[in-house]
């Protein structure tokens, strides 16, 4: 086997893990997903806001769920109040230099959250300790939270609350966790439209 057929063989593995592990999270996901949207809708029904957060990859998810909201998603239609609180570098690394990483997200969540307000924390393994304690920092706010999890849910999944909602991807792999973390996502702010604005044509 040459090494463009082995790349090519492990690429179409990849790909059949990712739609396995999409599959197996459907029925377990389905359901947390809808209350999710529900808790996002009642917060921005309220005039609440939804701040996000998480690391590296989960950074950039809190980014792109903050933009799709802000912005548009498939539709045209208002812009939804969205903020990602991974993007300031200044601020993040004032915190960071002056208290503490584990801050980073939770001095913001006390400064900018409301108790209107949401928190999506999104974390892979459920234990990145600046998530966590923005969640922390989000239910002495009365907010409430959507947190993706995957794996055992971790410690984010001890902290949450009865009212809260926790889409925990049943999968071990950060990359195949971070693909339906993504769907999720996609799947938050397409509901997101439909509740709030009716069914798109």
């Amino acid at each position: 086997m040459s090494p463009g057929d082995r790349i090519s063989d492990n690429i179409r593995r990849i790909f059949a893990d990712s739609i396995a592990a999409k599959q197996q999270a459907v029925e377990a996901l389905a359901g947390p997903i809808a209350r999710g949207v529900e808790t996002m809708v009642a917060c921005l029904g309220n005039g609440g806001k939804v701040l996000s957060c998480g690391n590296g990859g989960s950074a950039a998810d809190a980014q792109h769920f903050s933009a799709e909201l802000l912005n548009r998603f498939e539709r045209e239609r208002p812009a939804l109040p969205a903020v990602a609180l991974t993007t300031d570098s200044s601020t993040m690394t004032s915190i960071a230099n002056d208290y503490d990483y584990g801050e980073i997200f939770a001095k913001q969540v006390r400064a900018l959250g409301r108790p209107n307000d949401c928190l999506l924390a999104i974390s892979t393994s459920g234990n990145s300790a600046n998530v966590n304690r923005a969640i922390e920092a989000a239910i002495e706010q009365d907010m409430r939270i959507v947190a993706l999890t995957g794996r055992d849910g971790g410690g984010a999944a001890k902290l949450l609350r009865e009212a809260d909602v926790e889409i925990r991807v049943p999968a071990d792999s950060t990359a195949r966790i971070q693909e339906v973390h993504l769907l999720a996502i996609h799947c938050l702010c397409g509901q997101i439209d439909e509740v709030l604005f009716g069914q798109s044509d």
